[in-house]
């Protein structure tokens, strides 16, 4: 039941006609969707075998281009993500990553800087909504947070003034504000959404 509720609210739909219409839609596809997937460390090639379960249970036909970490630094990413794995995503259009964490050291880029960078993954989209059956603090839940993902803390420009003091450049600028925010008004408007609060990080 809850997984149903997931799906609706993902799909658009109100009922199980329209997902499994769009599953059908997915399943008589003239050719499989190549979509990247990065197993990533620790849980996440466990995790990665049970999303590939899930789409043949739905009979979706997704042709999964696997990469992995390096061991060694990639001097065109500067960082241990591939330059071959981010082209496979810009190909692709369609990416799905497990944790990635990032070797200690120093001259590289963390994993996750490097694809928000590289792809220009700005908009952070993070729904959160209530589903049936389970009780939790608040009721009818029904919210989105979309943040801005490239500039302020992740602008990435820190440096060790002397041994013990960093400091942190947040950048935050003009062009970026916007494209977040009119990504948002966006989003709210076609998923029904009433109401757009905007709010800065501190």
């Amino acid at each position: 039941m809850a997984l149903m509720q997931v799906l609706r609210r993902v799909l658009g739909g109100s009922g199980s006609t329209q997902i499994s219409s769009t599953a059908r839609a997915f399943s008589s596809a003239p050719a499989p969707i190549k979509a990247t997937l990065f197993p990533g460390d620790g849980i996440g090639p466990e995790i990665a075998v049970s999303v590939k379960q899930v789409f043949q249970a739905a009979e979706v036909p997704i042709e999964w281009e696997e990469h992995y970490v390096g061991d060694q630094i990639d001097p065109r990413t500067q960082s241990f993500l591939t330059w071959e794995s981010l082209e496979s995503v810009r190909r692709n259009r369609v990416g799905l990553k497990g944790p990635m964490a990032t070797p200690v050291g120093k001259g590289h880029r963390s994993l996750n800087l490097t694809l928000r960078k590289e792809l220009n993954l700005y908009a952070n989209v993070r729904p959160c909504y209530s589903l049936p059956g389970y009780k939790t603090r608040y009721d009818n839940v029904d919210l989105v947070t979309i943040r801005e993902n490239t500039e302020g803390e992740y602008s990435g420009l820190e440096h060790q003034v002397v041994r013990g003091v960093v400091e942190s450049l947040k950048i935050i600028t003009r062009q970026a504000s916007l494209r977040v925010a009119e990504y948002a008004f966006h989003f709210a408007k076609t998923h029904g959404q009433r109401e757009s609060i905007s709010y800065t990080q501190s």
